[in-house]
């Protein structure tokens, strides 16, 4: 008994070494997963994209705002004139805080009053508004107490400087249901209309189906439109039915066009189908096609920014992040529904939507097509 199972056994380890896909798959998924988890598994902010609206321009307001480059919280790009200004820049992704010293400010430090500044904090992501909420306290108190005991030789116990009053954009009570089911809109869309596709058409070269098809008269174009089109529906309903329960029952607010957000997300729907039928192309079994697909979703999620804020993460793997849909359609997803922006906002994600969309199309199509004949 014992000899007859370490043969089986010595079998299925040929079939897995000779198996050079499986082998690839199973020695990449764990070194994967180690790297996504120990770079972009990441909730420490640093170096967040940081706008400044400086109405006073004094000596004083320039050392606070040397204060705040110089911790590594925060990275000080962009300096603005109005609140307006701030407020196109936080809608469209480009700054995620923006701080605002008023008129006065440096005359108040130097007659010994206390000064106040306000903090605005991008709350689309609670995660990151968390950790700018406390960073801004923090370096708003260190200087504070440098102002008190190092200027005026009194102790911090006896005044404050310096208050700092943070202001929570779009998601006031960082809830996270107001962050994550948008985000599970993308991750629906992307995931399922993927995995779906793939398995289906896999099943049917499994079956022996798609030859018997194609001695018909049906043409590969209309074989790949028949097979992919009950899908979309599928992704449709689920995208409805998410918005529904977030919206009833989670009480997300959406303060953006669902029109518009449904056109979108016809768009990147070509981007899943795309990648669902290059993996069919490619696949002899359902199991590698499952494979392939949950080597897909790892660094999607990881990297797309569902999870983990995508400035946290190390330089490459941010750059690497740009060759992945996901993270546009996150972008776009929470753009509408939290911020309530519009296409004037959405243009630049839209369009590397598209890009990614039709080159994906036409590259598995022409691969399938190819495969078939």
């Amino acid at each position: 008994m014992i000899e007859r199972t370490l043969t089986i056994a010595h079998k299925e380890l040929l079939h897995i070494v000779r198996d050079r896909r499986t082998l690839a798959v199973i020695v990449l998924i764990p070194v994967i997963q180690l790297f996504l988890l120990g770079y972009a598994a990441t909730t420490d902010i640093e170096h967040l994209r940081t706008a400044v609206l400086d109405a006073d321009r004094s000596p004083q307001s320039r050392e606070l705002i040397a204060a705040y480059q110089a911790s590594s919280y925060f990275d000080i790009t962009t300096y603005i004139a109005n609140e307006a200004d701030l407020g196109r820049l936080v809608d469209r992704g480009t700054v995620r805080a923006g701080l605002i010293i008023p008129a006065g400010y440096g005359a108040d430090i130097a007659a010994g009053r206390t000064a106040r500044v306000a903090f605005v904090i991008d709350g689309s992501d609670p995660n990151v508004a968390n950790a700018v909420f406390a960073a801004s306290q923090q370096v708003g108190q260190a200087q504070s107490m440098a102002l008190v005991e190092d200027r005026l030789g009194i102790s911090l116990e006896e005044m404050t400087a310096l208050e700092v009053h943070p202001r929570i954009w779009y998601n006031p009570d960082m809830k996270s249901a107001n962050f994550m089911i948008p985000g599970l809109i993308a991750m629906v869309l992307f995931t399922i209309t993927i995995l779906l596709t793939a398995m289906a058409i896999v099943r049917e070269r499994e079956r022996g189906t798609i030859e018997q098809l194609m001695v018909t008269p049906i043409q590969p174009l209309e074989l790949i439109v028949g097979k992919v089109a009950p899908y979309v529906l599928v992704a449709f309903f689920n995208v409805l039915e998410v918005l529904a329960i977030g919206v009833f029952w989670f009480q997300v607010p959406i303060h953006g066009s669902v029109t518009l957000l449904l056109l979108i997300s016809g768009l990147f729907l070509m981007t899943s189908l795309g990648i669902g039928i290059f993996f069919s192309s490619i696949s002899n079994t359902q199991q590698e096609a499952m494979l392939l697909v949950f080597m897909t979703m790892l660094p999607a999620i990881f990297l797309g920014g569902f999870f983990f804020p995508i400035e946290a993460m190390p330089t490459f793997l941010q750059l690497v992040s740009y060759l992945i849909p996901l993270r546009y359609m996150l972008v776009i997803v929470r753009g509408i529904i939290l911020k309530g922006v519009g296409m004037e906002v959405l243009a630049g994600q839209v369009a590397a939507l598209a890009v990614f969309g039709v080159s994906i199309m036409v590259i598995a199509a022409a691969r399938f097509r190819k495969q078939l004949e």
